[in-house]
């Protein structure tokens, strides 16, 4: 080096070398540096921090996971104990090995870590042609996974596993695997191991397990959150426990009267500890949290997970659910659930699974993640798509007449009302808001099946997949859904037409303090108790999947109490005293769902009653006015109490019009000062370029049957005679206003 040469850095030495080598400069064959970088690369990436199984003869140190709620409040706290009973494979029963061997791996004893056909090809399968997310792992690559690496769903993680797995079956006998397998999986909630699974959901040793309890248990470790008996799906664990019992039926290691006789067996499980707020809610976070990062991070890792959820709303939530259904045990209902959410942020504030989570009769069920029919809750979503492709307004008249809808091969659909009556010409503000079948079923003819559906589909229903398993009744609630996905589908008419994914987490950190995630929003709020003014509409962000001025129409219609005055009066517990409130009802025609959902520009409840088992209601449970709209009224009566009255921003395109009552026609006068319009009026509004121009012409020459003196059927010959009428028309048929009615309106048949 000469005397005066400045010494190069060595970082910037290494990126010449590297320069040089590429372009071939340094005299080192290009044929040699491929192979030599790909080796750095892939040790890099895979070897370099690759842990040695024998630390799965270690004990790590769990540290408690707490989730709080948005103020800090504690709701529980996931926590793996510390003094585990480690118990010897020699000391377990064999039908407990049998079934953990047969569900998980049944070519243990086979492979030599892996399982190229039977379970990665298997995985490949049906990931590719049953569309099922499958992880082909064996029980000592599961082994590895919950003990050695971190839950990641990537390549780089599985060549790990597999790496491992091969090295610790090296290592390790397979009765050693297996019964570290026994001591290190989780089985969920506390119980890490066999024996703490034993003793949590049984209160027995698992030397003493019966056939149908190890099969139980040896279901879980697949995924213990979604499987757990304690969680928001506690049917799935016998679901899990009876595929355990037919694959080792289809193994051999069990007779068909043995597999029939566990099943038939009453699994005394015992109830979850009682040290938790918010049971429903916090289980759905950890399910959620499960998804992110495994099961090992979530029982083990130490996280601060702090919620979306108000406890003081939860708490009366709660306690508002568990009263109100109690005063309705004489009209057969046994359950109830609630949710209690943000619009502007999708912010999960309150969630009530059922009336109480602790009681015997499936409490820690939670229904607002199960599928239930909406009933007539679900019509808004069918007009939204009627006005939103200018195929009606908020006057278009819709005739509440008997009328049955023809499909070839089908029997005659004839929808009916559920006061069993036909209330005649009703514009779609009126149909709507009293919430009538017949004319909804027409609007349902009108958009189509397919259209309502991927509409539906957008707003944030995920329920309806085939179109070709609903017909016309699924706007009176044919189709099954969420109260979550309602919930969601409600939010989009509060958020003028954007959709916003349903959020329960704000902020997760780990046991260091490190931030893994952070829900950021302009929009949030530390205090929702606090005075909220409308949200920055402009800055929601999500997808737009509504006109804002469809938004807009439908939930002023649904805030409208004269609107629904003829079917639920001026005064029901649909009204929130001084608040703008749009709400809607729904309830089943077989009285198994009864909803009530309503919302302001910043909050929305949906409540539901019924029962778990699918059982009828009182038919007295007519509307909802009396089993799900008391809690409702209670719950948003308490959340709105200091908060500002805020009707639904009205778009510059939305603009206002007098039009006839009878007829949704323009007034045959022009002149909107003129007292005398030509016809009686009211005031409506209307996407601009929607206003009718057409005036009202009542008087048409009809066919009349001179003996019912009644509009004459169509192709009638006989016995008619052309007169002046009265007639109102709909898309589908006429009515005579001054015609004989004695005996009712002739059925209109429609083919579709």
């Amino acid at each position: 080096m000469k005397a005066n040469q400045p010494t190069e850095n060595p970082e910037t030495l290494r990126h010449k070398n590297i320069t040089n080598l590429i372009r071939g400069k340094l005299k080192f064959p290009i044929i040699f540096a491929i192979p030599f970088l790909a080796t750095v690369y892939i040790y890099t990436l895979i070897f370099a921090d690759l842990p040695s199984p024998t630390k799965l003869r270690l004990n790590n140190i769990p540290q408690t996971t707490k989730i709080l709620d948005r103020q800090g409040v504690l709701l529980y706290e996931i926590y793996a104990e510390q003094n585990r009973t480690l118990i010897k494979l020699g000391e377990l029963p064999k039908n407990l090995i049998e079934a953990t061997v047969s569900i998980e791996d049944k070519e243990f004893y086979k492979h030599k870590g892996i399982n190229p056909v039977g379970g990665i090809l298997r995985a490949v399968k049906d990931t590719f042609v049953k569309k099922q997310l499958q992880g082909g792992s064996t029980i000592t690559q599961q082994l590895v996974k919950n003990a050695l690496l971190t839950p990641e769903r990537t390549v780089t993680r599985k060549i790990k596993e597999i790496i491992l797995a091969f090295w610790t079956e090296a290592i390790y006998s397979k009765e050693q695997i297996l019964e570290m397998y026994f001591n290190q999986v989780p089985y969920g909630g506390t119980a890490w191991g066999i024996e703490a699974a034993a003793e949590t959901y049984f209160d027995k040793k698992a030397k003493d397990l019966s056939l149908a309890e190890a099969a139980f248990l040896a279901g879980l470790p697949a995924a213990p959150t979604t499987y757990s008996p304690y969680g928001a799906h506690p049917e799935r664990s016998k679901n899990r426990q009876k595929a355990v019992l037919n694959r080792m039926l289809e193994d051999g290691y069990i007779k068909k009267e043995d597999k029939e006789k566990a099943e038939k067996e009453k699994l005394n499980i015992r109830p979850p500890k009682t040290d938790i707020k918010a049971p429903h809610f916090v289980m759905f976070v950890r399910e959620k949290l499960a998804e992110l990062y495994g099961e090992q991070l979530i029982g083990q890792g130490g996280l601060k997970v702090t919620t979306t959820l108000d406890y003081k709303l939860q708490e009366f939530s709660e306690q508002t659910v568990a009263s109100e259904v109690a005063k309705l045990s004489d009209l057969h209902v046994t359950n109830g659930a609630a949710i209690v959410i943000r619009p502007p942020t999708g912010e999960i504030l309150a969630m009530v699974g059922s009336k109480d989570y602790f009681s015997t009769d499936s409490g820690n069920f939670n229904v607002t993640t199960s599928l239930r029919q909406p009933g007539s809750a679900i019509k808004p979503l069918n007009y939204a798509v009627g006005i939103d492709t200018r195929k009606v307004t908020a006057a278009t008249l819709f005739l509440d007449t008997p009328t049955c809808f023809q499909v070839p091969g089908q029997k005659a659909y004839c929808p009916v009302n559920y006061d069993g009556k036909f209330h005649g010409p009703t514009q779609l503000r009126f149909s709507l808001g009293n919430s009538f079948n017949i004319p909804a079923v027409k609007m349902m003819a009108v958009n189509g099946v397919e259209t309502v559906i991927a509409s539906a589909s957008a707003y944030g229903i995920s329920s309806f997949k085939d179109p070709s398993r609903y017909g016309l009744s699924l706007t009176l609630g044919g189709g099954e859904v969420t109260m979550i996905d309602m919930a969601k589908a409600f939010g989009v008419f509060a958020n003028t037409g954007i959709k916003r994914e349903l959020n329960p987490i704000l902020k997760i950190e780990d046991n260091n303090g490190k931030v893994l995630f952070k829900f950021e929003d302009p929009n949030i709020s530390s205090d929702i108790h606090r005075e909220l003014n409308y949200p920055s509409s402009l800055l929601i962000p999500g997808e737009r999947v509504l006109s804002s001025e469809t938004a807009f129409l439908i939930s002023h219609i649904l805030l409208d109490n004269n609107a629904r005055q003829q079917m639920f009066g001026s005064n029901s517990q649909l009204v929130i005293p001084k608040k703008a409130v749009s709400v809607k009802t729904g309830t089943t025609d077989d009285k198994r769902d009864n909803w009530t959902i309503g919302y302001t520009p910043n909050f929305l409840t949906a409540v539901w009653v019924g029962n778990n088992d699918n059982t009828p209601m009182h038919p007295y449970l007519t509307s909802g006015i009396t089993g799900a709209s008391p809690i409702w009224n209670l719950i948003m009566k308490n959340l709105l109490g200091n908060q500002p009255d805020l009707w639904p921003k009205q778009p510059a395109s939305i603009v206002g019009a007098h039009i006839c009552t009878n007829s949704g026609k323009a007034p045959p006068v022009s002149d909107n000062n003129s007292v005398d319009r030509g016809c009686p009026t009211r005031y409506e509004y209307f996407i601009k370029g929607t206003v009718p121009t057409a005036p009202e012409v009542l008087k048409k020459t009809v066919a009349i049957d001179k003996g019912n003196n009644k509009l004459a059927y169509p192709n009638q010959t006989d016995n008619v005679e052309m007169q002046e009428k009265q007639i109102v028309s709909d898309m589908f048929g006429d009515l005579c206003l001054d015609c004989e009615t004695e005996g009712g309106n002739p059925v209109t048949y429609v083919k579709l």
